[in-house]
């Protein structure tokens, strides 16, 4: 400490070393694990890997840019990274809830069944959700006082006679005149709300027969309003008199999910509809007993809608066709699906059919 007095004051809080002070050494400390690093030989594999951040790096100059070609370091790359360690790729196949190894959820980037979005929220689909559901829960309510007897429903296969002892442990049969069972309506319930699935746009343009110009349009018209490339049709039948023959392309359809079907919808509802002159509605009696209705668009009502009305001058005229759409609900029946297009805007005209 004698020495340290002859010193000048500001020189006396420089750090020194000094053993009976607890400061660090003024020389690094090597230990095992450093030796081990260095005498380890580099993996040629893990040279390419880049251990400082892209976040903290500068930008590069112009020069580097026209030399950094992350591509061809790529395809110059003779041995390819270690798949196991930086690749990672989920199963194909789902084996069961209690297989060790379960496939990540839809929502993840890395599953296989991942689709990025959605980047919009349909305002038709917003008013569903929002105001629509309340009102045909409220519309679709059936009171049942306390004590009421459940009341059975009704069969909906016929029975066999037993005429017969061939009829003896024989399934019912279907009812008369339906080959197809319709589906049993179910009351409409905060779990069941009616929604739109899907909605198919169809057209068939016999003229595309003699001559494929027909078709190209018809397909270039439901691309514009879909924004899905529409797949295209064949016939199924010979028909002499008009000229039809089994397997020529005859039509084009395409099928829209999601927020795209209410995009098209409210198109339909806030655009197309208030344009057709002395339109009435939608014919009450459609639909398949299944909750499942469909209208069409004649040439001059397909002109109306704002993708085709802006390129009108690229169609050739008199080659614009019709379509048919097809709108499939989660109803489970007509009734509960001409309810649910009623509250979205979509008139109905004409004696309904249950």
């Amino acid at each position: 400490m004698a020495s340290l007095r002859g010193v000048s004051r500001p020189a006396r809080g420089l750090p020194i070393c000094n053993p009976s002070r607890s400061v660090f050494p003024a020389c690094t400390r090597r230990n095992g694990s450093t030796q081990a690093a260095e005498a380890a030989a580099p993996i040629p594999e893990l040279l390419e890997l880049e251990t400082d951040s892209k976040l903290d790096a500068p930008e590069l100059s112009p020069e580097e840019k026209k030399i950094f070609r992350p591509w061809k370091r790529a395809a110059d790359r003779k041995i390819p990274l270690p798949g196991s360690r930086y690749q990672y790729h989920p199963p194909k196949y789902y084996r069961g809830p209690l297989h060790p190894i379960q496939s990540p959820a839809a929502s993840d980037p890395v599953a296989r069944d991942f689709v990025p979005g959605p980047f919009s929220f349909p305002r038709l689909r917003q008013t569903l959700y929002s105001t629509i559901a309340p009102d045909l829960m409220t519309l679709a309510y059936l009171h049942t006082p306390p004590g009421t007897p459940k009341k059975e429903p009704a069969e909906r296969l016929r029975t066999w006679d037993d005429s017969s002892p061939y009829h003896k442990n024989r399934p019912l049969r279907a009812p008369r005149g339906a080959p197809v069972l319709p589906l049993r309506e179910r009351n409409i319930t905060f779990r069941n709300i009616p929604e739109i699935k899907e909605i198919t746009l169809a057209t068939y343009v016999p003229q595309a027969i003699k001559d494929a110009d027909h078709l190209v349009v018809a397909r270039t018209a439901l691309l514009a309003l879909t924004g899905t490339l529409p797949d295209i049709t064949k016939t199924n039948s010979n028909v002499a008199q008009w000229q039809i023959i089994k397997g020529k392309k005859s039509g084009v359809k395409t099928t829209m999910y999601g927020n795209d079907a209410y995009d098209f919808l409210d198109r339909c509802i806030n655009i197309v509809f208030p344009r057709i002159k002395d339109w009435k509605g939608i014919e009450a009696s459609t639909g398949d007993s299944c909750g499942n209705l469909s209208w069409g668009f004649t040439p001059d009502q397909l002109a109306l809608f704002p993708e085709i009305e802006v390129n009108y001058d690229m169609y050739p005229a008199k080659m614009i066709p019709g379509c048919r759409v097809f709108v499939k609900t989660s109803a489970t029946s007509d009734r509960q699906a001409r309810l649910l297009l009623q509250a979205l805007g979509i008139p109905f005209t004409g004696e309904i059919r249950d």
